[in-house]
């Protein structure tokens, strides 16, 4: 049984968790044990990006192993990239950025999906093109809790997923905005960690994670 995902991108992953995992793997046989970890650490969705050669054989395998968990890829960049993710199993997409080309074939792939934005002038267009839930990236750098807040009153129908420079001390004040369904980040995801297989400690940092729901709110 999956764990079961909305269909269209007006609700979508970003109602699962309060925090996607952002995960890099390096190598494919550690994908389906360090998706279970953070599965069973209250983290159902878990974005693998395209960063790497073996990043859509982990996607493959997690969609094939963990059916608990909601796959996605991300660091989408290209229409090809769209398919390639689809056919490996992955059930969300993440972009970086977004233009016409690779918008238009996020929409037609079927599934959820999160494009970038860092400026008031593309979240605008995106909600000309009827997409209401997108990634801010890179977060801080771009203007953090300030600058969403400040989003929140002229265009309130956008919500987001902040992404970029987020830990567990800066994730409270985002998710405690009206305009952010869930955060992105790797912080659950310490280098030591996943070099070592230390799938207890991931798990254990992934429970802490899914207990930072709107806690100001």
């Amino acid at each position: 049984m999956t764990s079961p995902l909305p269909s269209s991108s007006s609700a979508s992953v970003m109602d699962l968790a309060p925090v996607v995992p952002v995960v890099v793997v390096t190598d494919a046989a550690d994908a389906v044990p360090l998706a279970r970890a953070l599965v069973a650490g209250g983290l159902p969705a878990i974005e693998v990006t395209l960063r790497t050669p073996a990043a859509l054989d982990a996607i493959r395998a997690i969609a094939d192993q963990v059916p608990d968990a909601v796959v996605g890829a991300g660091t989408v960049l290209s229409p090809e990239q769209v398919a390639d993710s689809v056919a490996a199993g992955a059930r969300f997409l993440v972009s970086p950025g977004w233009t016409d080309v690779l918008l238009d074939a996020m929409q037609a792939s079927g599934v959820s999906f999160l494009p970038g934005v860092s400026t008031t002038s593309e979240v605008v267009a995106l909600l000309e093109r009827g997409v209401r839930e997108m990634k801010f990236f890179p977060a801080q750098a771009a203007g953090g809790t300030a600058y969403l807040k400040s989003l929140a009153g002229p265009l309130p129908q956008a919500r987001f997923c902040p992404t970029g420079g987020i830990g567990p001390a800066s994730a409270p004040e985002y998710l405690a905005l009206p305009n952010v369904g869930c955060v992105g980040g790797s912080w659950m995801l310490p280098q030591d960690a996943v070099a070592g297989r230390d799938w207890g400690r991931i798990e254990a940092l992934a429970r802490e994670a899914a207990a930072l729901r709107h806690p100001l709110g």
